[in-house]
């Protein structure tokens, strides 16, 4: 493994090869979730990592504007796959910032790989989950958020019942109140530039099917899957099938970029 700085940020870089994998995680984890799929994809791909700021061990407790933490995922881009566009793996907030810097940056991206978030909270999605599903979003984020805004013993007790109810696959030690930010700073109206989602480029969306309420509609899933290129798999796990099941996980995620990249091959050829 080796790692380069970028502002504060640790970056790290495992595995070689032409194409590049850029892997963003989500709450509460770190770039450490990403070992089995790094194991995995490292003999085929380069694979980029960081944990988001204010996620580290010990981190302050502060914002982060969307421009801050998509301009790190550009400058992590551009200097580790300076000649070619990346494949996003990106899960949970991972996934909302990924796909904002898609659309942002669609020149850098050439293919994302989406876990479990797919368009939540659009429209369509709301009215699919219904009041119940409205409610369970409304409640964790906002308890999250004022977790955030409470800080200190409080927020985090208020954070650590809140993942053992959610069965969250990370340390007591590890759910801190400073991750909690991008909740705040969504209910505080600070990320309202972000834009629906509909991908450009080819992608693959995987799901866990055991959770309260899914993180993207059927119509967004339905459209997903008649653009060329691009799938939608269903797992028996819940909002982490990377971890819950990860050789599954892998082979489905190497299968498709295999397959995608034969695709293109012949696409060019003819």
């Amino acid at each position: 493994m080796a790692a380069t700085l970028i502002g504060n940020t640790r970056v790290f870089v495992d595995g070689t090869g032409p194409d590049t994998i850029l892997m963003l995680h989500g709450w509460p984890d770190t770039a450490a979730m990403w070992e089995p799929q790094v194991a995995a994809l490292s003999p085929h791909f380069r694979c980029v990592r960081f944990t988001w700021p204010g996620f580290e061990t010990g981190a302050a407790r502060k914002e982060y504007s969307l421009d801050e933490l998509l301009g790190l995922c550009e400058r992590a881009v551009r200097e580790t796959s300076p000649d070619r566009p990346v494949t996003l793996l990106v899960h949970d907030w991972g996934c909302v910032f990924g796909y904002q810097f898609a659309q942002r940056h669609p020149d850098l991206v050439a293919r994302v790989i989406g876990v479990d978030i797919g368009d939540g909270g659009s429209k369509a999605h709301l009215d699919e989950i219904g009041l119940k599903g409205k409610l369970g979003i409304v409640s964790y984020q906002l308890w999250l958020a004022a977790a955030w805004k409470i800080g200190g013993g409080i927020g985090e007790s208020m954070t650590r019942s809140f993942a053992k109810k959610a069965g969250v696959p990370v340390a007591p030690e590890a759910l801190t109140p400073e991750k909690n930010y991008p909740y705040y700073s969504t209910w505080t109206g600070k990320y309202k530039s972000m834009k629906p989602f509909r991908p450009a480029c080819p992608m693959l969306f995987i799901y866990g099917t055991r959770k309260p309420f899914m993180f993207h509609s059927s119509a967004w899933a339905a459209e997903l899957r008649g653009k060329p290129g691009s799938e939608v798999v269903a797992m028996d796990t819940d909002h982490w099938p990377m971890l819950r099941q990860p050789a599954q996980f892998n082979d489905i995620v190497i299968g498709w970029l295999r397959g995608n990249a034969l695709a293109g091959l012949a696409a060019a050829a003819s």
